[in-house]
């Protein structure tokens, strides 16, 4: 694929990532406007939390593992083989696990989040029972998702989880005036059914491969080794995710609606951070393992620089915005029906909180991808549990008592850089990955200070009232000062855009 080609599709996969993501937030503004911060939000949040962990967590294993080693094979019957023993093992994994979900629904709850309330129990358990089916459909979809990558198939993967979020919320708004809560079962279940089919019929469109069951295949070292691969980046790929987990475990000894909170204002973090992260990565990761596989440590390193720079300024530059206009964000988004203003304070308290681990996390996720490549998934893991289990847990039960959900809120983001700066030192030793003078030259920190000062100077002095009006008139002004500073601290890749516009008669 040439240069030009990669970044159209890039672009094409990072503009249906904006419209899927908006789709899963407006799912969440439903939530937001049926029940506001109360215990009906948080089960609904909680029964959600397993079906996505394991779609994230052992969907992106599966996924990310078969990658790794399918790009290395080199025979056609083989793939074929290899193919057919990861459906059938995730099929019959998926169904059993499926099946445990439902029938031991009850106990899951309560060992997971043990400090709910009786109503607000049975609830969770409830809805967690009908939803826990979905868990097939969305780590199988993972795994398509990653076939239809290897074969440069990037626009239907992007659509099929759009449709999912869109037909998530679609059925919830019609249903709901005549199912109630039982609507949140209706979409979860057949949007992840949706995704599935429609991932299914892209691949044997293409013919890329049978949905034929086989057990075995003749070299069962392949298997092994992808079992090998698989578990670790299960275990450090799970890192986010815990994050969530843990948070809400916490959170269910704290008052009613906080879940909901710590809910909201998650998603809103991972807008930028998955829309920019994950359409790059979706795209990058095959070609990185074809690197890899090739011994092109010069191609490998050049692309991690080039990957850690472009987070650090979108990122950087949307972690500022989102910090200096979070109670406008949560007003404008969420504040409708029953989500009132002490809901919004609540959240966008949290928001700031995480918003500042933001890149942190991105960070994480594309740094690991290159020690996945690579097939040197170790200390992710041991990173990830040590941040994860350590760290956070400590620095919560540290913050809690005195913050609350604030306190769960610091305890990740701090966690998160600590675990960032771990994973770019032994890159460096372990793997050879270095930042380059581009990456820590101090044109880019002079920018996003230059960037948070002035953006922090105009969110004070804005006269208007209305959030909506605040956040249009800001979101103005704030693209004019990225460019303006990037102009100013000579980045290449703002400066050649301001030049462009300037050519063409925009001052």
């Amino acid at each position: 694929m040439s240069k030009k080609s990669l970044l159209a599709v890039i672009g094409v996969v990072a503009l249906l990532n904006i419209l899927s993501r908006f789709f899963g937030f407006f799912r969440e503004a439903v939530i937001g406007y049926q029940f506001g911060t109360s215990d009906k939000a948080d089960s609904i949040v909680l029964a959600y939390t397993i079906p996505m962990f394991l779609y994230t967590v052992l969907g992106g294993a599966i996924t990310t593992a078969f990658i790794s080693i399918y790009k290395k094979m080199t025979k056609e019957d083989e793939k074929r083989q290899f193919q057919e023993v990861l459906f059938t093992y995730t099929c019959i994994g998926m169904a059993f696990l499926s099946l445990l979900l439902v029938v031991f629904a009850g106990p899951i709850v309560q060992v997971l989040f043990p400090g709910l309330s009786a109503k607000t129990e049975e609830t969770t358990v409830y809805l967690f029972r009908w939803m826990a089916p979905s868990s097939l459909f969305l780590v199988l979809s993972m795994w398509l998702t990653g076939i239809l990558n290897i074969y440069n198939r990037f626009f239907m993967p992007a659509c099929s989880t759009l449709a999912n979020n869109a037909g998530f919320v679609v059925l919830v708004l019609i249903l709901y005036p005549f199912l109630g809560i039982d609507a949140y079962n209706v979409g979860a279940l057949t949007g992840a059914i949706v995704m599935c089919i429609l991932l299914a019929i892209e691949i044997k469109k293409y013919n890329i491969m049978t949905f034929r069951f086989r057990l075995n295949m003749k070299d069962g070292a392949y298997v092994q080794r992808f079992f090998r691969m698989m578990i670790p980046i299960l275990l450090g790929g799970a890192t986010l995710q815990f994050y969530f987990l843990i948070q809400r475990m916490f959170a269910s000894d704290l008052s009613e609606g906080v879940i909901a909170a710590l809910n909201y204002a998650s998603k809103l973090v991972q807008l930028p951070q998955v829309v920019l992260m994950t359409a790059v990565t979706t795209v990058i990761y095959p070609k990185l393992a074809g690197e890899a596989s090739k011994g092109n440590s010069e191609g490998v390193n050049l692309m991690y620089e080039k990957g850690l720079k472009a987070l650090l300024l979108c990122i950087g530059g949307a972690t500022i915005f989102v910090y200096v206009y979070a109670h406008e964000i949560i007003e404008a988004v969420f504040q409708y029906g029953s989500f009132t203003e002490d809901s919004t304070m609540l959240t966008a308290t949290l928001l700031k909180w995480f918003v500042i681990g933001m890149f942190a996390h991105g960070a994480n996720v594309y740094v690991t991808r290159f020690f996945y490549a690579l097939e040197r998934p170790f200390f992710p893991v041991v990173s990830g549990v040590i941040a994860v289990f350590v760290i956070n847990v400590s620095l919560i039960y540290l913050f809690m008592e005195s913050m609350g959900a604030s306190g769960v809120a610091l305890a990740t983001t701090i966690s998160a850089f600590v675990q960032f700066i771990a994973l770019i030192i032994v890159g460096k030793g372990k793997l050879g990955l270095s930042i380059r003078s581009s990456l820590l030259s101090g044109s880019i920190w002079s920018f996003l200070l230059l960037l948070t000062v002035v953006t922090v100077l105009i969110g004070w002095g804005l006269p208007l009232e209305n959030s909506i009006g605040r956040l249009i008139i800001g979101g103005i002004l704030f693209v004019i000062t990225v460019l303006l500073a990037g102009a100013v601290t000579k980045i290449p890749e703002i400066s050649s855009l301001f030049n462009k516009l300037k050519r063409k008669g925009i001052k």
